[in-house]
């Protein structure tokens, strides 16, 4: 399990380290073959960054309000509620505040800023066709989700994508200048600003799908069982039932994507989320 726990750390560290890499060696090239020179990823990254902090202080909201959640009491949901405050004991971290989404298909996420300042959503359908165990793992699957600033972690990738898109949209080019070097500068150039913002989606949704292993590595940790999880993933990825409040913009918030795409071939590199299969058996070889 540990051993699970730290590839998964460090992979998902490689990832954000080459993220940011390209981003860099990305305004590089564009300073150097447009006329805005060094000042497009200066101002791409302030109006990325404006941005960012303004989605990161109130994306819960939106995110709870899109998705149709109402707080509850721990007298609506005593089961639900004992389960969140033992494993965030478990955790070390506050008791989240509870909603709930009034919608048969079982599915739930966490959002917010900080532990501080986070909410657990599950669906009516998660806590009616779920069994104890299996509702702990989900849980726990989503307290590890705060505990490791997945929210934070991916608004920043959102904001490296956001920079991608801003600075390669700049095509206005000027001489660069030194003959054969200039010239392939120049390509390269062209070549980024078509293929840049398909590789930053391309990085981002490996973070996604690495920080969704790690959150199943951490939510076994913190239940001491991981077929609970392991169960409840099949479960929910079996059932048919469409989740009505599910968009694109926060599909990659829930424990099991809710479109239900097909994941077959290359489809697997524009997901959000792992195979159920690959969660399941790394779940299960712990």
């Amino acid at each position: 399990m540990w051993e699970q726990i730290t590839s998964n750390r460090v992979k998902s560290g490689v990832l954000v380290v080459f993220f940011v890499a390209f981003v860099v060696f990305l305004g590089w090239i564009f300073g150097k073959t447009t006329v805005w020179g060094p000042y497009a990823p200066i101002l791409a990254a302030i109006i990325a960054g404006v941005g960012a902090f303004v989605s990161y202080y109130k994306s819960d909201q939106l995110v709870l309000a899109i998705s149709k959640a109402r707080p509850v009491e721990k007298a609506q949901y005593p089961h639900l509620y004992n389960s969140v405050e033992g494993l965030a004991i478990a955790a070390g971290l506050p008791t989240p505040q509870m909603y709930v989404i009034e919608d048969s298909a079982p599915n739930a996420f966490a959002t917010g800023r900080n532990p501080e300042h986070a909410a657990i959503a599950v669906t009516t359908g998660l806590l009616e066709k779920l069994n104890r165990t299996e509702l702990e793992g989900v849980i726990g699957h989503e307290m590890s989700h705060i505990a490791d600033y997945d929210t934070l972690l991916m608004t920043i990738t959102v904001v490296l994508v956001g920079t991608v898109a801003l600075v390669s949209g700049r095509r206005r080019s000027r001489s660069s200048g030194g003959g054969q070097a200039g010239l392939i500068l120049m390509l390269v150039a062209v070549a980024l600003a078509i293929l840049s913002p398909i590789i930053a989606q391309l990085i981002r949704l490996a973070i996604s799908r690495r920080r969704e292993f790690l959150a199943d590595a951490n939510a076994a940790r913190l239940t001491r069982y991981p077929e609970g999880l392991a169960s409840a993933l099949e479960k929910i990825s079996r059932d048919t039932e469409p989740l009505e409040v599910a968009n694109k913009a926060t599909a990659h918030l829930y424990i099991e994507n809710p479109l239900k795409e097909h994941r077959g071939g290359m489809n697997k590199l524009f997901s959000t989320h792992p195979a159920v299969e690959e969660r399941v058996a790394a779940l299960r070889a712990m």
